[in-house]
């Protein structure tokens, strides 16, 4: 049985692609199949895995006019086992179209429930709570949330959580929060302990025990057009991906048994 994993928050520049890109390059290498569906009209996904311009089309875009996965549009990576549907800026006019297809809200779910061969299915969401992300988490099974170890993070969160408890009252009733994660942590800085203490008193057990650390490595990675995993395996950061993915098994386990 696939998942399907929104990562979203509307905040820019809080790790969504980072997180998207190397949790999947962690899953892939303990040999599931993985994809990222890039639905950011940035398109850092895809550049963050090496997908040239020229070789993403047909992207997201296309497809949703196809109103259809096209197969020619699952990209291979230099990750075995990790795929990606790409996206460039053409994606943003699809914030207008959809609002002229019927059930707009459904055309990713109607699109990914065809998608198969797959064991995690990663949506990178653009960092908006409109319709691309409406339909990212309308089509998907949970949600995981970066946070940025930041004053104004726990702010920005209750918009979210307001936006998601709308979808499962309208849309998805089985949208589950998958977790919220901690990213750019410092441990060093005081403000990312009080951050991280109250994100933990107020959402307990949805909160990941392990935090994503400030790495220049992390941020260096997409430049060379690779995850911060084979960029540097042994960084900080990687290091840290690869637990917060042994605890995503490790959540999925309890859950299902």
């Amino acid at each position: 049985m696939k998942k399907i994993i929104s990562i979203s928050n509307q905040k820019g520049g809080v790790g969504k692609t980072t997180t998207a890109i190397n949790l999947a390059t962690s899953l892939a290498a303990i040999k599931k199949n993985v994809l990222i569906i890039d639905a950011d009209p940035q398109g850092n996904a895809s550049t963050g895995l090496g997908l040239s311009h020229a070789h993403r089309k047909p992207t997201i875009y296309e497809m949703i006019h196809e109103k259809k996965i096209l197969s020619e549009g699952i990209k291979d990576t230099l990750i075995p086992g990790l795929k990606i549907i790409g996206a460039n800026t053409d994606l943003a006019a699809a914030e207008l179209e959809l609002t002229n297809f019927d059930n707009r809200e459904f055309v990713f779910k109607s699109m990914f429930d065809k998608i198969n061969n797959f064991d995690f299915i990663f949506v990178d969401c653009p960092p908006a709570l409109g319709l691309l992300t409406i339909n990212s988490l309308v089509a998907s099974d949970t949600t995981l949330i970066p946070l940025q170890s930041e004053f104004f993070a726990l702010e920005g969160l209750s918009a979210l959580m307001q936006t998601i408890k709308l979808i499962q009252e309208n849309y998805n009733k089985d949208l589950k929060i998958e977790g919220i994660l901690l990213t750019m942590f410092d441990k060093r800085n005081s403000l990312s302990s009080l951050v991280e203490k109250d994100v933990r008193q107020h959402f307990g057990n949805q909160v990941y025990k392990t935090t994503i650390p400030r790495n220049v490595k992390i941020s260096e990675a997409p430049s060379h057009g690779k995850p911060a995993l084979v960029y540097d395996t042994h960084a900080a950061g990687s290091l840290a991906y690869i637990e917060l993915a042994k605890e995503l098994i490790l959540n999925q386990n309890k859950r299902d048994e």
